[in-house]
């Protein structure tokens, strides 16, 4: 998509900090870290969101799932804990709609959150 931002940043048109990719997702910093440890994971296909990714490729999603771990894992906050949390439509609060998977940690995550 043209206008889509990680599809920008997917082709290289928008740079980012990118900490790990695959062949078929990329995980990048978020620009505003809510923690300490903050990555968005996306695929490199484009899907609104994660309801869709989850109808259209169950195998493309469980990937960005995998390197979502695998990001904790690099980061070093999984043995101490993280979320990973898919917003999905406005009213959750997704700005960007190209599913992505934040990883967050680093720092105590109270629940409910926000």
């Amino acid at each position: 998509m043209t206008d889509c931002l990680f599809c920008k940043i997917v082709s290289g048109d928008v740079p980012a900090e990118i900490v790990r990719e695959s062949d078929r997702a990329l995980a990048f910093r978020d620009i505003n870290p809510q923690a300490p440890t903050h990555v968005l994971v996306i695929p490199r296909e484009h899907h609104p969101n994660v309801g869709e990714l989850a109808a259209a490729d169950p195998g493309l999603l469980a990937e960005v799932l995998r390197e979502a771990n695998q990001v904790a894992v690099d980061e070093g906050v999984a043995g101490e804990g993280f979320r990973v949390v898919f917003n999905t439509g406005p009213r959750a609060g997704q700005t960007v709609f190209h599913v992505h998977a934040h990883v967050i940690g680093g720092r105590d995550l109270n629940w409910p959150p926000g």
